[in-house]
């Protein structure tokens, strides 16, 4: 069951997440992917980049690992930012966060890098789920968004992801 309330035009946030592609051709690739393979490859750096953050600190902080209450945190924590739940092949969470937090936060993710935390910019590729999918499906694993993108353009605060990074490390390195 969804904890994300709201309203929000599918269409407009898939215009969105399509405006990363250069062209049409890109576009159209794209959607056959979350079509036909259930994620699109879309790059980063340009319009968003992300912050991959391992399923241990967030669970920490989360005092969960259960889907729904990781997810209802996370929207809580990071101000209704778009987090996308990857639970398979070593559990991670990507907060989107401005195109420039690579660039601008570069010390802190050097720091970062040591608990699995990684800043990711201007060329990598991110697997993005269709806009729809927002709740785990424990008969697929498949990513989804944990809080899906509320408006096109909206972002996590950077400081929020931060302090919840701190918090992870706080609990899981103690």
């Amino acid at each position: 069951m969804s904890t994300h309330t709201g309203p929000r035009s599918l269409g407009t946030v898939e215009h969105w997440l399509l405006s990363t592609l250069a062209d049409s051709r890109g576009r159209e690739i794209a959607r056959w992917q979350w079509r036909e393979l259930g994620v699109a490859m879309l790059p980063l750096g340009g319009v968003f980049s992300v912050v991959r953050l391992p399923a241990r600190l967030v669970h920490a902080v989360a005092g969960s690992s259960a889907a729904g209450d990781v997810d209802a945190f996370l929207d809580q924590a990071l101000g209704g930012g778009p987090v996308i739940s990857v639970l398979h092949g070593g559990a991670r969470y990507y907060a989107f966060v401005p195109a420039s937090v690579p660039r601008t936060w570069r010390d802190a993710a050097e720091e970062w890098r040591a608990v699995e935390v990684d800043c990711l910019g201007r060329g990598a590729y991110l697997g993005v789920p269709p806009p729809a999918r927002v709740e785990f499906d424990a008969g697929t694993w498949a990513s989804y968004w944990a809080v899906p993108v509320a408006s096109a353009g909206e972002l996590c605060s950077p400081l929020s992801v931060a302090r919840l990074i701190a918090a992870g490390v706080h609990l899981t390195c103690a």
